[in-house]
Formats: structure tokens, C-alpha cells, sequence
């Protein structure tokens, strides 16, 4: 990694042209598995303003997605405007704040959600790739 300041990937310009799909995917990268070994879940997200749905699910410590598609037995299901998600994408605002607003609902069961954002790691993308070449 070239020396000086850190790479921005929160910026409003990145956030903007992610997609859904790509930051649930982004989470399935930062979710530490050990936290979540022995749970397992399904939830809904939906974003009205652009028509999208997924079906999020964690199982076998992994976060997968699938786009187009909304589970008949979910535990939870959220929905908020993709234009209110970037904002929890950018890390502006939280999901808790955007209820509390009213511009987000959750309907069914928190408590598998509120363990999956506690296993969520950040990471550094100046790691090492291979072991003795950190800097």
C-alpha cells in the first residue's frame, strides 16, 4: 500500500454507486463467524423507493443474499428507502435513529439482527497478504 493518507471507501460518491446487493455482500466480508457460529436466521429487506427486495440469511457462520426474492418465514423484515440506507451505509445514521424518524420499520424479531451488527468487524485495508510483508 503506497504511504500516506488512507483510502475513503465511505465517501457519498462510493455509497451512491453501491449497490444493495454489493454492501450485503460487504457485510457477509466484515461478519466475524466465530460471534455467530450457532445462529441462524432469515430477514427481509426492502427499499420501496427503488423496488428492491432481498432475502438475507446466516447460516453455517456465512451471510448470503439473494435479489428479487422475499422469505415466507422470515424473523424479520425491514424496510426503508434505499435513499435512507446510504446513510447507515456511510455509517451517517443508524437503523435505530431511522425508526425513531420513521423512516424505517422493522416487523418481527430484532434480536438475531442486534447479534449480527455485534459480530460485525471492521477491517483495515492495509492488511497483511502475506505473512512478513506488513509495513
Amino acid at each position: 500500500m503506497p504511504k500516506g493518507l488512507p483510502p475513503k471507501f465511505g465517501g457519498p460518491d462510493v455509497v451512491r454507486a453501491m449497490s444493495t446487493e454489493l454492501w450485503l455482500e460487504y457485510l457477509g466480508i466484515s461478519l466475524d463467524g466465530s460471534k455467530v457460529a450457532d445462529l441462524r436466521f432469515v430477514l427481509n429487506l426492502k427499499t420501496p423507493d427503488n423496488g428492491e427486495q432481498f432475502v438475507v440469511e446466516l447460516s453455517n457462520s456465512t451471510l448470503t443474499n439473494i435479489k428479487g426474492q422475499q422469505a415466507k418465514n422470515a424473523y424479520l423484515t425491514i424496510t426503508l428507502d434505499r435513499s435512507a440506507l446510504e446513510g447507515v451505509m456511510a455509517k451517517k445514521i443508524s437503523f435505530d435513529q431511522l425508526v425513531a424518524q420513521g423512516k424505517a420499520t422493522f416487523e418481527g424479531d430484532r434480536k438475531p439482527f442486534a447479534q449480527l451488527m455485534a459480530a460485525m468487524t471492521p477491517f483495515s485495508p492495509d492488511f497483511e497478504l502475506l505473512p512478513g510483508t506488513k509495513q
